[in-house]
């Protein structure tokens, strides 16, 4: 169905922030932000703002497969982005529907911790992710704290030991694997690492000192979605989400949203600052 005047379609799967940084909100943000129509099936309702989750409220089950169901009826979606599944019926659930569609680009974001560290994600579910869900991946993009999590082993001291990390992750089954670094104990740059089974690249990235950065890896793999949506190879859609979200970063403290980590600038190239 891709001919020319087909337009690329994008699903987030994941849950709702109630404050507009992360989650479905800054997946629907970047999806529009990169020229892809975002549609969303919410997994789960949070309470929170840029200081806080005060409450999380799973979405039954059932429920979430009706919402998947009735999108896929009618729209051609061309690439997915899960986000929070919260625990493993949810993440079973989810992987049982998208391998009956196998034609649709699936980024994987295993979000686990939100960045006051509250936990997104049972202890039951990492085994289903790394089950279940990882090996239907286009690409998965953990930080390190989650790719420890997913390897049950320990954070990487330097690039080498994120290499063979980004290694041990694409044998989980993923078609390529974009290893996070931002939490390596770097100051200058914060390096990422893409592997597909054949290229093994660093790609690294200036840091940028701002508190702003809420919601930067949910606006990540929804901009590396919408790419792929629109035709774009897994490595070229990384690099052009990579700029994106540092472009968003770098201004995100043009926006004066809430008192704690503020959210990223999704709409930077549209707005006059």
């Amino acid at each position: 169905m891709s001919h020319s005047s087909h337009t690329p379609i994008a699903l987030t799967i994941a849950g709702s922030d109630s404050g507009g940084g992360a989650g479905i909100q800054a997946d629907l943000k970047a999806f529009s932000a990169l020229g892809a129509y975002g549609a969303s099936v919410i997994t789960a309702l949070t309470a929170q703002n840029t200081r806080e989750v005060r409450a999380i409220h799973p979405v039954p089950v059932p429920f979430i497969l009706q919402q998947l169901e009735t999108v896929f009826d009618d729209l051609n979606v061309n690439a997915v982005k899960t986000g929070m599944l919260g625990d493993a019926s949810i993440v079973s659930a989810v992987a049982e529907f998208l391998r009956g569609q196998p034609q649709v680009k699936l980024v994987v974001d295993p979000v686990m911790l939100s960045k006051g560290g509250d936990a997104l994600l049972r202890a039951d579910a990492v085994s289903a992710l790394v089950s279940e869900l990882i090996p239907l991946a286009t690409l998965i993009t953990p930080n390190l704290p989650e790719a420890a999590a997913i390897l049950d082993c320990n954070e990487p001291e330097d690039l080498a030991g994120m290499e063979q990390m980004a290694r041990d992750l694409k044998a989980l089954g993923p078609d390529a694997v974009l290893l996070k670094g931002g939490h390596l104990n770097n100051s200058e740059q914060s390096p990422d690492i893409f592997f597909d089974g054949e290229q093994c690249i660093t790609l690294n990235t200036k840091r940028i000192n701002t508190k702003n950065t809420h919601g930067t890896g949910c606006t990540l793999a929804s901009a590396i979605a919408a790419l792929l949506a629109k035709g774009e190879l897994p490595l070229a859609a990384v690099e052009q989400a990579k700029q994106y979200i540092s472009d968003a970063i770098a201004v995100a403290d043009t926006l004066e949203v809430g008192s704690g980590h503020g959210p990223v600038h999704h709409f930077h190239a549209f707005w006059q600052h």
